[in-house]
């Protein structure tokens, strides 16, 4: 994992760094209750064939395979959730309760601890997963 918060250089993060981020990204996963919405839609969505893949900051819920393999991204930086999307314009206000800056929607603690809120974001997600291509 590197770190690009402050430039688009590439340093490595310390060990230290890389513990601070995975323990910030649990903890926002686990009080605002996603990482159980995405294992209770693995089981139920997808019959448990789904997978996870964790990250230092966040975890990609995976599905599918060949031209049908999906994801949803979800990237924990500070307090807040960010979904990451195909990449688009930039959504009008109002259409979502996400702020967008067309690659991700991010939602502040304040909107995700809304449980039933972050729910229906997430199951909004899975309907309109991003699409992997084969290579991947």
């Amino acid at each position: 994992m590197y770190n690009t918060d402050h430039d688009e250089s590439t340093q490595p993060l310390s060990d230290e760094e890389r513990q601070a981020l995975r323990a910030n990204a649990a903890r926002v996963l686990r009080e605002s209750e996603a990482a159980n919405i995405m294992r209770e839609m693995n089981r139920a969505l997808l019959k448990g064939r789904g997978w996870f893949d964790e990250y230092d900051s966040g975890v990609i819920m995976k599905w599918g395979s060949g031209y049908t393999r999906r994801h949803i991204w979800v990237h924990i930086e500070g307090d807040e959730i960010r979904i990451r999307l195909r990449q688009h314009l930039v959504c009008q206000p109002g259409t979502t309760p996400a702020r967008c800056d067309g690659e991700y929607h991010s939602y502040a603690r304040a909107q995700w601890s809304d449980t039933e809120l972050l729910k229906q974001e997430l199951k909004y997600y899975y309907d309109h997963a991003v699409a992997e291509s084969s290579d991947d």
